[in-house]
């Protein structure tokens, strides 16, 4: 359950909080104190349809969780701070951890395709980032290095992008765009055909 401004309660007194704005996607987890490498155990997740409050946790079109806390407030940067580390088989072990050194009254941002495929919602990106990738999609339409430099990737994204890579090598492609709901691959540029339906010879 997403925490709402009315009668809220922190979900980690001492570690976080939220600060609520007014508008659509303003409210933020905001660290009320320096923090450590782990941040937080994600405790009391319900796993839930793929939304724009999940994570995904998985490669299962059902792995998806809710975070059930204020760190579902945690917005996307492409210069993040947070990673959600989601990688264990002991799901006790998943937690939220720090990228680099976060000050107290600092906001907690993570790179959103770090664990996400595909994203029903895209949006603008304008975190002010020297990196901002610009269009949020997911890591469907990203490079590993472009993923691998944000700090942290989730194993499941990893696989994904290496055998939409080979798949792509496959048919001959260089680079991949769109979506294509039968094979995952997508469009290449400039093409007018499939990855899964090679050109004619």
């Amino acid at each position: 359950m997403k925490p709402a401004q009315e009668n809220y309660t922190p979900s980690h007194p001492g570690l976080f909080a939220v600060e609520f704005k007014p508008g659509d996607f303003s409210s933020a987890c905001i660290a009320s104190k320096a923090q450590g490498e782990t941040i937080a155990l994600l405790e009391g997740l319900t796993q839930g349809p793929k939304a724009y409050t999940s994570v995904q946790c998985g490669s299962g079109p059902e792995d998806h969780i809710e975070l059930n806390s204020d760190l579902v407030y945690v917005n996307h940067s492409c210069e993040p701070n947070v990673a959600f580390d989601l990688s264990s088989p002991d799901r006790s072990k998943w937690h939220a951890r720090a990228l680099k050194p976060i000050r107290a009254g600092e906001s907690m941002t993570f790179f959103y395709p770090s664990t996400e495929w595909h994203m029903d919602q895209p949006f603008d990106c304008f975190c002010g980032a020297p990196s901002c990738i610009g269009k949020i999609q997911g890591a469907d339409t990203l490079s590993l290095a472009q993923l691998e430099a944000r700090g942290f990737v989730s194993p499941w994204i990893v696989q994904a992008v290496k055998k939409r890579d080979q798949a792509a090598v496959a048919f001959g492609a260089s680079e991949c765009g769109s979506n294509c709901k039968s094979c995952g691959i997508g469009y290449t540029a400039g093409a007018s055909v499939c990855g899964c339906r090679p050109r004619a010879a």
